[in-house]
């Protein structure tokens, strides 16, 4: 009978905990044992001991607890710079690793970690791209793939459900500033829907990219962003993104030669035209007359939307060789180079054609963290463990946030988002 895989979390902040959270209530494969968990800060770190289950090895750094033994793999949720120096560690140890997204703040870093991991073929890398388990977006890509409907014509990606509050940005000693988190919205919650939109509509030949640093919140970085995505293939899309419109929607609208798709949630819905914009066009019509549609329908799925379940699942049916990671690490150096095209973008003010030199990107980025301000550290460390675990600051927590604290982190819609 196969042992259970030897499990570590590295990093116990708001992520971190909530994979620890699913360990504790046994809501993780049984496949995957929790026997470590890692972090520098020491009150983090006593908290989770005071409230961890007995068998599990807490450590002060990566190191140690890499080379003590007693971890097969880890879970890398740490913040998002210290991802690409973690994962070549636990690879080089010869540790599978499952890194929280992004993989890296620039291309260059993801590169260096692609380097490594082809030298452990046999070590197996994932990351946390949780939101291709939803049912619609698998769905979406299976049609465009698949023609279904024709060639896409223009995609309208709206992303207001990821709000913020203040207090989520001053009880982080490293969110909010170019040095801590080396970008904002792009970077700390919609590398999901980054990673999605080149994984169903492929990458962008342009993208023009405007946004909003501290428009709406006391920080450095990004918090509102609209970015044009040009294709030679005559594509053109836009994604609109904020973390300031309480109560927002996430909805994703394809527009086909053959029909309109909207995606919402887990549901895919498409107006379908009975013969293509390109029929239409050739045959006789009044001036101002307009394609015919049929009724709405809601595509039938497999109504499947497993989230960070299903990525920890099939992490571990690749370990034992029994299956295949939902993203393999290799796949994120698309998605980063996409982050990096629209944050140069807004840098400089100008279209970015891909590919671009990471250097260029690379350089821009470092003006920014060179006069980035100093954040103090947390008054609280372990207001978002505890928010996680739903046990201290609660009526505290839900008037910042304007919902129950803890409760986001399993609600598909809004994404799990860190």
């Amino acid at each position: 009978m196969q042992k259970a895989i030897r499990t570590g979390i590295l990093g116990f902040g708001k992520q971190g905990s909530h994979y620890a959270r699913m360990f504790f209530e046994n809501r993780v494969c049984p496949e995957l044992r929790l026997t470590a968990i890692a972090d520098t800060n020491p009150d983090r770190l006593r908290w989770a001991e005071e409230h961890a289950p007995e068998g599990i090895s807490f450590f002060t750094s990566a190191e140690a607890m890499f080379g003590s033994g007693t971890i097969d793999a880890c879970i890398i949720a740490t913040p998002h710079v210290l991802h690409p120096e973690h994962t070549i560690c636990a690879l080089k140890n010869g540790i599978h690793v499952l890194c929280d997204k992004p993989a890296g703040v620039n291309a260059q870093q993801v590169r260096k970690v692609l380097e490594e991991a082809d030298r452990h073929p046999d070590t197996v890398f994932a990351v946390m791209f949780n939101q291709r388990t939803n049912c619609a977006y698998r769905k979406l890509r299976e049609i465009i793939r698949n023609g279904t409907y024709g060639k896409v014509r223009r995609i309208e990606w709206t992303i207001f459900n990821w709000f913020r509050s203040q207090f989520y940005y001053d009880n982080s000693d490293w969110r909010g500033v170019w040095n801590g988190a080396y970008g904002g919205t792009i970077v700390d919650q919609c590398p999901h829907q980054v990673d999605l939109w080149q994984w169903i509509f492929g990458m962008p030949d342009r993208v023009t990219c405007r946004m909003g640093f501290g428009m709406h919140h006391d920080i450095e970085v990004d918090d509102e962003v609209v970015s044009i995505m040009e294709y030679d293939s005559g594509i053109m899309g836009v994604l609109n993104i904020s973390t300031s419109v309480p109560n927002g929607a996430n909805i994703l609208r394809v527009h086909l030669d053959g029909a309109n798709i909207t995606v919402k949630g887990t549901s895919v819905f498409v107006g379908k035209f009975p013969m293509s914009v390109q029929e239409w066009e050739k045959t006789p019509h009044g001036l101002f007359d307009r394609p015919e549609a049929e009724p709405v329908v809601e595509l039938e799925t497999d109504g499947m939307n497993l989230q960070h379940d299903g990525v920890l699942q099939n992490w571990a049916a690749a370990i034992l060789g029994t299956g295949s990671c939902v993203a393999d690490g290799r796949e994120a150096l698309n998605s980063v180079i996409l982050s990096d095209a629209m944050y140069l973008s807004a840098f400089t003010d100008r279209p970015v054609t891909l590919p671009f030199d990471d250097s260029i990107y690379v350089e821009e980025l470092g003006k920014r963290v060179s006069a980035s301000r100093k954040r103090e550290p947390s008054p609280n460390p372990l207001a978002l463990v505890e928010s996680t675990f739903g046990i201290k600051n609660r009526k505290m927590m839900d008037s910042y946030f304007g919902f129950s604290a803890g409760d986001d982190s399993d609600d598909p819609d809004k994404g799990n988002g860190i």
